[in-house]
This record gives structure tokens, C-alpha cells and sequence, in this order.
């Protein structure tokens, strides 16, 4: 078992690493993020990574979207939500190193979204919430709607595609290039960017698969739909 102090040191590597300047306090809260994992994992099954695995397998591999997420949205403020949170990744690491974009985390089971609202009331992150909810009763409009480990690519986009605002974006991370899964995006969907991730410490394949709804024949030709 590794100390405070070293666990404290190889997140701050990894942070260096994928270009992230957390603050003090950041870098707090997302340790305390750990632990409340941890504590409450012994009692509801959150996750099943080990504790001494969570540092690189849940904090560093959601760090990774950090990056890419902010040269998405440009710095302006934006509403993101997380689906089939789980214990709260990416969702609580993005609220935590964004205060600038609002996270919604919904989950289908009650004792996960307690969780997450309890990690924001404890972390003391006041543009996290948890969602006891199916995507599919969500009406938005979220800017970004993020998922890890979800879902196929077909069920996540028909399942949050009312979420979505016109002009946002869905932010899919995966492992190997989901090749297959692409192939059978429905039409509500259009990729515009598969974005390979590297996660420090971690020897696999990570990818962002970026998505957004295609344009409509109106806005495409400048014509209303069926126009001539």
C-alpha cells in the first residue's frame, strides 16, 4: 500500500504528463474523491477496481478527457452530463477540474447517485449533482453528454439523443477504436473526430469517439426541409 504523500506525488506526475495544472485544493478534492470510493465501495459495489489500482485506472484515465473536453467547448461555460455515472467517472473528476461547466451524473441505481451527491456535498463541489433517472426522461439541453464504459455507441446516442442540445456534442470514451460500433450509429449521430488518448501509467488503448446530431437539410441548404 503506498503512502498519502507517494499516491499524492503520482498524480501529480500524471497531471503533468497530460498537461493538467491542478490547484492545491484540486488535487484535494479528487484524493478525497479516492478515498470516498474506497469507503463507500465496502458497502455498495461501486467499482470493481481494487483501491490500489484507482489512481491510475479511474483518476488519471478520467484526467485524460480533461484537455480535449476544454478545447471542445473553447472556455465558455457549459452544462455536461454524465451517463451511466457509476460512481461518478468521468463526471465528478470533470466537475472538480472544471468549475466552469455544470455536471449532471444520472444513474439508473439509487445507491450511485446518493454516492455522487454525497461526493459533491463532502468535496464541497458545488456544480456536481447526482441523478437518480434513465437518460431517456432527461429533456437538457445538455452542451456535452459524456459516457465511459456505458454502452454501445447505437444505445447511447438513441438513448440521450433528446438530451442533447441542437448544436452539442457527445463525448463517448472507449478503449480500442469501436470500428464496429461506428458502423452502426443510427442517423440521429454523425462522428466528426475519433481522438486517441494516452493515460500515464497505463499500457491499453484509450479513445474519445466525439459525435454530434448531422446537419438538417435546412441547415445544409439554406432551404426548409423538402424546399426546392
Amino acid at each position: 500500500m503506498i503512502s498519502s504523500a507517494e499516491r499524492e506525488g503520482q498524480l501529480r506526475v500524471g497531471c503533468r504528463e497530460l498537461g493538467l495544472e491542478p490547484t492545491d485544493q484540486q488535487v484535494s478534492q479528487l484524493l478525497a474523491y479516492l478515498d470516498l470510493i474506497a469507503k463507500w465501495n465496502k458497502v455498495y459495489n461501486l467499482t470493481a477496481v481494487r483501491p490500489d489500482e484507482m489512481l491510475g485506472q479511474h483518476l488519471l484515465d478520467s484526467l485524460a478527457v480533461i484537455g480535449p473536453l476544454r478545447r471542445q467547448i473553447g472556455g465558455k461555460t457549459a452544462r455536461l452530463l454524465d451517463v451511466g455515472s457509476g460512481a461518478g467517472l468521468p463526471g465528478v473528476v470533470i466537475a472538480v477540474c472544471c468549475p466552469e461547466i455544470q455536471v449532471d451524473c444520472v444513474d439508473t441505481v439509487g445507491k450511485k447517485a446518493a454516492f455522487i451527491q454525497q461526493a459533491a456535498a463532502q468535496l464541497l463541489v458545488s456544480n456536481l449533482r447526482g441523478m437518480h433517472d434513465r437518460v431517456e426522461n432527461l429533456a437538457g439541453p445538455y452542451d456535452v453528454i459524456a459516457s465511459r464504459a456505458f454502452a454501445s455507441l447505437p444505445d447511447f446516442v438513441r438513448w440521450s439523443n433528446g438530451a442533447l442540445a441542437e448544436h452539442g456534442v457527445w463525448l463517448a470514451m472507449k478503449g480500442k477504436r469501436p470500428d464496429a460500433e461506428l458502423a452502426e450509429l443510427p442517423p440521429e449521430a454523425e462522428v466528426f473526430h475519433v481522438e486517441q488518448l494516452s493515460v500515464p501509467g497505463l499500457d491499453a488503448e484509450r479513445c474519445i469517439v466525439w459525435m454530434r446530431k448531422p446537419p438538417s437539410a435546412e441547415s445544409a441548404t439554406g432551404l426548409p426541409a423538402g424546399g426546392r
